[in-house]
């Protein structure tokens, strides 16, 4: 089967984009150097085409009950206009996905997931939604835009005033030119800025828009998805398949505080229960490397016997050196801990997490 495509593919290929598959999509990996997207990101502002991401629109009387009960986090506690980061998970407590949940109205709800996902999301949401709950998968209607970077909300507000006022993980509808956009204070990079939801119709307006805008000297740069993942690297955000599994509890990953046990009745309240009431037996750590670059897969070694693996790891352009996070027994973090990289031990120091704090 042929890779998916989003509206915006044909501006990429024009534009000397190298394109990658992930998740089924043919998306774009860079337009030219991965670090110098990273570094327009982190100094000014980039746009990221995340149409390959999945939308599902939870709506009725019953929308806040299917929320609270399918999610780990407490989404009754959302005022419409706000949104919440969560997890998807299975009556074992095994995570599915993370997912953001936003509140668009009383009865109105709406949920960003990972591409490879969003199916398999979308049909065990519908399943296990009530009665009172119509379920919509969206994926197909809409594209999705980052526009990140310490410039993006002076760019974007010289496009639509309102957004100027959002604060982080507010959600609103405005309109930028002719497009009818949902606008959501949300990102994957550390970095200040928004998630722009619009019809299909209208992507290639509004790409055209956020990247024509600019402000002196400053404007948006296309970025791909090579730099979008050194960029959530550095901030420590979770990457599912990585950081985040069905293998890989909450707690171990560091995401507790996203599990609200409020209810007995939410999916998979027994088993997230008895996680929670002991440490967990591994733990999530930031490591810095020296010697080389750690990757996905390469084992943590703890005198010399392997303790955990890498989950995810880079050449941090912000910080000039190797970084990565790691699943690691709990037992062995404060040792001595090194990096097997292809037969190569490598000396690792673990650092505070995230790698990377904004300071604008």
């Amino acid at each position: 089967m042929s890779a998916r495509r989003t509206p915006l593919h044909a501006w990429h290929g024009s534009h000397g984009a190298k394109m990658m598959e992930f998740a089924g999509w043919d998306m774009p990996v860079h337009y030219g150097s991965i670090v110098e997207e990273h570094k327009a990101v982190r100094s000014v502002a980039g746009a990221f085409d995340v149409s390959h991401m999945g939308e599902i629109e939870l709506s009725g009387p019953g929308a806040e009950d299917s929320c609270s009960r399918l999610f780990t986090n407490d989404a009754s506690r959302l005022e419409p206009g706000r949104s919440q980061y969560s997890l998807l998970v299975d009556d074992a407590g095994r995570v599915l996905d993370d997912v953001i949940v936003y509140r668009l109205g009383p009865e109105l709800f709406f949920v960003c997931v990972n591409a490879a996902n969003a199916r398999r999301d979308s049909e065990w949401i519908a399943a296990r939604a009530s009665a009172s709950t119509e379920v919509r998968d969206r994926s197909d209607d809409l594209a999705l835009i980052a526009f990140q970077g310490p410039s993006a909300r002076r760019l974007a507000s010289s496009l639509a005033e309102d957004l100027a006022e959002l604060r982080r993980f507010d959600v609103s509808r405005t309109t930028i030119g002719r497009c009818e956009v949902t606008a959501a204070v949300t990102g994957y990079t550390g970095e200040d800025g928004f998630e722009f939801f619009v019809e299909v119709g209208g992507a290639g307006e509004l790409w055209e828009s956020l990247l024509s805008v600019s402000i002196g000297e400053d404007a948006a740069v296309p970025v791909g998805l090579g730099a979008r993942d050194t960029l959530r690297l550095e901030a420590a955000l979770p990457l599912y398949g990585h950081e985040l599994s069905e293998d890989i509890t909450p707690y171990e990953a560091g995401l507790g505080w996203a599990v609200k046990l409020s209810r007995d009745d939410k999916i998979g309240f027994d088993a997230l229960s008895d996680l929670a009431s002991s440490a967990p037996a591994r733990r999530l750590i930031g490591l810095e490397a020296s010697g080389g670059i750690p990757r996905h897969g390469c084992p943590i070694l703890h005198d010399g016997r392997p303790v955990g693996a890498v989950t995810s790891g880079t050449y941090s352009p912000s910080l000039g050196k190797p970084l990565a996070l790691a699943l690691v027994e709990a037992h062995a973090i404060d040792g001595d801990l090194s990096v097997d990289i292809r037969g190569r031990t490598c000396d690792v120091v673990v650092t505070s997490l995230p790698f990377y704090v904004r300071q604008h």
